[in-house]
């Protein structure tokens, strides 16, 4: 009897060593499955676009979902450009001219949905100018090959302008840009939001700005193989995203603006100068926001081919 119950007793335990092996395989072949790395890495710039993520983040809406958001936070456009090549993002606060350029360069990145930032022509203090038409000759600060320049080149455009009509700076840095502005350095600059607001508030003055004009050339990138590999890692982060939303346009910024200065690395000028957007849910860039952008790409030499809206897009939302 003794031996019959060791026997018993072994193959038990065989048994359980078994279905506990069969269960960690298929836990690791289910997150292989899933991309491998369950960790959704997010770039932020420092503008409003990047506040609702900050939001989500901090009140822990990401964790409510399951989803664990690392957020990222670069100063410039390049800087985070060059992090999502290299696969040290999945995705991030982008724009449309951003990612026809990685899909010219062999990159394939999908745009998932619009974002509410602005853009704001912006001229220094010692610089009476009231419209772009009357800064003729002006040197004025952008960042090359990006949303900014875009935007600025719409102005124009609007005006019957073309950039030889103006002289463009490059300062690829937003803060080195807003401070050359405010020292006196800079006729004028195009700043996101906070950016301009605290330019206006330290005396220098508005211009124009993209909301003014109607165009919304900003996005949320992911990478092709974040948008397979990590489809449910994205929707989890997005309805959190949308919970930050409500959260956003509900609530007094004086609770929050503390919170979102020190995680964003903004001035702290930003707090009585900024008055926050009304934030919109997660949705699909515009077409027409597209088409102007591949135009502009186009006509400046930047890309050769015409990508549709169709091959940039991934209506991840809908999925």
């Amino acid at each position: 009897m003794k031996k019959l119950f060791s026997l018993i007793l072994c193959l038990g335990l065989l048994l359980v060593a078994g279905c506990s092996s069969d269960t960690q395989q298929g836990a690791d072949n289910a997150q292989e499955k899933a991309g491998g790395d369950t960790v959704l890495k997010v770039g932020l710039m420092p503008d409003i676009d990047s506040v609702p993520f900050i939001i989500a983040q901090e009140k822990g809406f990401f964790k409510d979902e399951g989803v664990t958001v690392e957020l990222q936070h670069f100063k410039s456009a390049m800087d985070r450009d060059s992090a999502l090549q290299s696969g040290n993002l999945d995705g991030g606060v982008s724009d449309m001219l951003a990612a026809g350029f990685a899909k010219a360069g062999g990159f394939d990145v999908k745009m998932t949905s619009m974002t509410d930032g602005n853009y704001c022509l912006i001229a220094g203090t010692a610089n009476n100018a009231a419209s772009i038409s009357e800064m003729k000759g002006q040197n004025i600060s952008v960042s090359k090959n990006t949303i900014i320049e875009f935007v600025l080149d719409q102005m124009l455009a609007q005006n019957q302008m073309n950039e030889a009509d103006i002289n463009k700076t490059v300062i690829p840095q937003i803060p080195t840009r807003l401070e050359m502005l405010q020292n006196g350095k800079l006729d004028a600059a195009v700043l996101p939001e906070p950016m301009g607001s605290i330019a206006v508030k330290n005396g220098c003055h508005m211009v124009n700005s993209s909301e003014a004009m109607q165009i919304n050339p900003g996005v949320m990138v992911f990478t092709a193989d974040s948008v397979e590999n990590k489809t449910e890692q994205i929707k989890a982060m997005y309805r959190a995203y949308n919970r930050a939303v409500e959260y956003l346009n509900n609530t007094p910024q004086t609770e929050y603006m503390d919170l979102v200065i020190e995680k964003a690395g903004l001035p702290p000028a930003t707090k009585d100068a900024l008055t926050m957007p009304k934030y919109h849910e997660a949705a699909l860039p515009s077409k027409d926001a597209w088409e102007k952008s591949i135009q502009w790409l186009n006509q400046k030499e930047l890309v050769k081919e015409t990508y549709s809206y169709d091959d940039m897009v991934s209506d991840i939302l809908g999925k």
